[in-house]
């Protein structure tokens, strides 16, 4: 089984170079689709559009989950996620984010609250984001991407200062972010500032595996190209499912919404990476190669 993988790893690759593709063509219909439907190419959380968070600070005998389906129930056609506040491990507060900005519409939910748990024996604080200021932070989050993706791109370029396997890593790295960006749309989950910063780290992440294989293939000599491979692949994937494994980790482990955000941002990410790495990247530095090594011969000839 395992001779039949390596012997398709390395004589189909050109066929297999049809599943990265795939993912990113579907990932980009999706992406696009949810921008005609919604107009944002991704879901954004009360801090990245604006709204209201409600936060009660007397929570004990209140069920999240119950008080979230409580609060859709009763208003429909509104963005509402019930989150917890925790200290320690223990929950201290329950946060309630909503869409709402207007005074009338904050008032409308917390009368509701008043009726499902005595917001008058209960502790609580309103705070407002408004729109304007939500957007903001969403375009200054939006430059911070583009910027950090460009000057990897730049730092790329003039570290191998060969065109085609440049533009194979900064392709992997692009396909590894717009494929995350649809699955996560897909979850339904909202970003938040923290998931920002979780994309920010995963160009990190994803740039890492994809210099080590360009560079083991293109500078290093000894050994067949496969050889190569196998050995940045041998380095690459110890790295990932180290990483993996601590991100699993903080992900059943830890309370903190914006904290597990991040992990799951990272790990579909890093499961992604392994695709657009060892299949897309390495399929397009083995054209690179082998359309090279065709041209010395033809000059030989």
């Amino acid at each position: 089984m395992l001779a039949q993988i390596k012997h398709i790893y390395e004589h189909k690759y050109k066929l297999l170079m049809i599943l990265p593709i795939l993912l990113v063509v579907l990932a980009l219909l999706q992406i696009g689709s949810q921008t005609i439907t919604t107009g944002d190419f991704i879901h954004r959380g009360v801090s990245l559009k604006g709204g209201s968070t409600i936060t009660l600070n007397q929570v004990e005998g209140l069920n999240p989950d119950e008080l979230g389906s409580f609060l859709k129930g009763k208003f429909p056609g509104r963005d509402i996620e019930v989150r917890t506040l925790t200290t320690a491990g223990t929950i201290t507060a329950i946060a309630i984010d909503t869409d709402a900005q207007q005074a009338a519409e904050i008032d409308a939910i917390t009368k509701v609250l008043k009726e499902k748990v005595g917001l008058e024996k209960v502790q609580y604080s309103v705070e407002v984001m408004g729109a304007s200021l939500g957007e903001s932070f969403f375009r200054q989050a939006g430059l911070a991407l583009l910027f950090s993706f460009l000057l990897m791109g730049i730092v790329v370029i003039l570290y191998f200062r060969v065109w085609i396997p440049s533009l194979a890593v900064i392709a992997a790295a692009f396909s590894d972010i717009v494929v995350t960006i649809a699955i996560f749309n897909l979850t339904g989950m909202k970003l938040s500032t923290a998931g920002v910063a979780a994309f920010l780290m995963l160009i990190g992440y994803s740039i890492d595996t994809d210099i080590l294989l360009t560079s083991r293939v293109l500078k290093r000599k000894e050994g067949t190209v496969m050889d190569r491979i196998y050995g940045a692949i041998n380095t690459g994937l110890t790295m990932t499912f180290t990483t993996l494994a601590a991100v699993l980790v903080a992900l059943f482990l830890v309370q903190s919404e914006a904290i597990r955000q991040i992990m799951f941002i990272i790990f579909i990410g890093l499961i992604i990476d392994m695709i657009m790495t060892w299949i897309q990247n390495v399929g397009f530095i083995r054209l690179y190669l082998e359309h090279k090594e065709k041209k010395l011969q033809h000059k030989v000839n």
